[in-house]
């Protein structure tokens, strides 16, 4: 996800991968550090008492994050972990995370560990935006940024994907899903070639292994963490695993913990189908700016035809035939945000759209091309690669092609255009299995934070995560459909809340709403 800093916030240019997060886990377990800086014994041993090589962050001359780092005053760091947990003297890989430290000794917390979500989002670079937003607060902290393993420069997996089923539908009918079912069994092969053994080992438990080591490897006894979306998932993970070791926990726009990711059995299908009619009020309303409709249900209209006439007739769009499957996706993004710039996007959007539709030669904005290119080329073949190899190793998916036709005919009842978007994902073909399962009860003090009209993140969602973790205390944004709340929205309230806690390590006493 990119991002741009302003005095007040972060802004948001896309919030596309927020929107995915891993699978469910099941069990328990519990892991605590010993020694004085939560070293251990025996084969992890080495990997708990080494020591970072800080350095330059920028790798060479088009390396614009690693500049944008060094400018700043970053430092980055190579950290040496174990592929294999089960296995930790059979190979090392490499984690690499950024740091920019404390301004003053007298007031330091300690160490604020940041994920962006995705999963998979690099992380690295977000220490720069976030020392901008945080303000007196983050300048407390030494902001950490930590690629997960598989992701960014932490040993990348890339699988040479020509195009993604992220977040591809699978289409207005039989035909559309099978070629979905089609993309997902090449995409799961050409993993499945090159990195069948590191597949299994790219699992959120891992990952918040890695940052167990990391803390030890700063020579901290414990962390504060900082998660968006799926990072939530990471956090809850690691306060899980390792209760003695965390500090003061932040999770925004949080996930079910027992169902996150591509919510097999979750369902913000209908969320989704309740905003866009709220969007095509509200484009009806501006139909002398972009003529789509002077009623909700001329744009509804206008969106069904469109959609459903590419199911038997691509539409061109400069270079690229948008089908069926890309429609809903071109959409779900836009409505991640109510906001002015969001809601003039997505209608410029449907604009062209229509215009193809009506046989016009159309050329993609900007905008509309980086997300169409998102879809149908290999341009993000490495985010998308580890995104999947992530939520493939988190938990088992139905393997039954049959079971998600019907799944996907269920969900349509309530959500004729998002319904679709549960489709068969590579993991359904994928060659490694899961790691044993962990799942999240934990009464791990955390504050959780949400916008009510998230339709990515839902309040059911962000509600299962507060049952989960029984310390954790919630802060409601209401009336706002935004995911990433904290330091990207600009709600005063929020953003206060959370800077005290931060700054104090307590929590509200009771959960309470916000407005803006």
């Amino acid at each position: 996800m990119e991002t741009i800093v302003t005095t007040r916030r972060i802004t948001k240019r896309t919030a596309l991968a927020l929107a995915v997060a891993v699978l469910a886990t099941t069990g328990t377990a519990t892991v605590a550090g010993a020694g004085p800086g939560g070293g251990r014994s025996g084969a992890l041993a080495g990997y708990y008492g080494q020591r970072l090589d800080w350095q330059s962050c920028q790798q060479d001359g088009s390396d614009d994050v690693g500049r944008a780092l060094d400018q700043a005053g970053a430092s980055c760091a190579p950290v040496s972990v174990p592929i294999d947990y089960d296995r930790p003297g059979r190979g090392a890989m490499t984690v690499w995370i950024s740091r920019i430290t404390a301004t003053g000794t007298a007031h330091r917390i300690g160490p604020l560990v940041l994920n962006l979500g995705g999963p998979g989002i690099p992380a690295l670079g977000s220490v720069v935006d976030a020392a901008a937003a945080m303000g007196a607060t983050g300048a407390r902290f030494d902001l950490i940024g930590m690629d997960v393993r598989f992701t960014g420069r932490s040993t990348p997996v890339d699988c040479d994907w020509p195009s993604t089923w992220i977040p591809r539908s699978a289409g207005a009918d039989r035909a559309s899903f099978d070629r979905m079912v089609a993309l997902s069994v090449d995409l799961a092969h050409r993993c499945a070639a090159r990195f069948r053994q590191p597949l299994r080992n790219a699992s959120t438990v891992n990952a918040a292994r890695d940052m167990d080591i990391v803390r030890a490897a700063l020579g901290e006894r414990s962390v504060s963490f900082l998660g968006y979306s799926y990072g939530s998932y990471l956090g809850a993970k690691f306060a899980q695993l390792f209760p003695r070791r965390t500090n003061r926990i932040v999770l925004d726009s949080a996930i079910d913990p027992a169902d996150p990711g591509i919510h097999v059995r979750g369902d913000n299908g209908p969320v989704r189908e309740a905003a866009l009619l709220e969007w095509e009020t509200w484009a009806a309303a501006h139909d002398p700016d972009y003529h789509l409709g002077t009623s909700q249900a001329a744009v509804s209209a206008l969106i069904d035809h469109i959609y459903r006439t590419a199911a038997d007739r691509p539409l061109r769009i400069g270079r690229y035939r948008v089908d069926d499957t890309v429609v809903p996706a071109l959409l779900v993004n836009p409505l991640s945000d109510d906001g002015d710039a969001s809601n003039d996007q997505l209608a410029r959007f449907v604009r062209t759209l229509a215009d193809a539709l009506a046989g016009q030669t159309v050329q993609p904005t900007p905008d509309l091309d980086d997300a169409i290119a998102g879809i149908l080329t290999g341009r993000n073949s490495q985010f998308h690669s580890g995104q999947t190899a992530i939520s493939c190793a988190d938990q088992p998916v139905p393997r039954d092609i049959e079971w998600y036709w019907r799944d996907i005919q269920r969900r349509r009842t309530a959500a004729p255009l998002f319904g679709g978007l549960n489709l068969v994902s590579p993991c359904a073909f994928w060659p490694a299995r899961p790691v044993p399962p962990v799942s999240v009860s934990s009464p791990a003090p955390a504050l959780i934070v949400h916008a009510d009209g998230d339709i990515n993140a839902t309040a059911e969602l962000n509600q299962a995560m507060h049952r989960a973790l029984t310390g954790s205390r919630m802060i409601t944004l209401d009336h706002v459909r935004t995911h990433g709340v904290y330091l990207f929205r600009g709600a005063t309230c929020v953003d206060d809340s959370v800077n005290a806690y931060l700054d104090t390590g307590v929590l509200p006493p009771a959960d309470r709403h916000c407005v803006e």
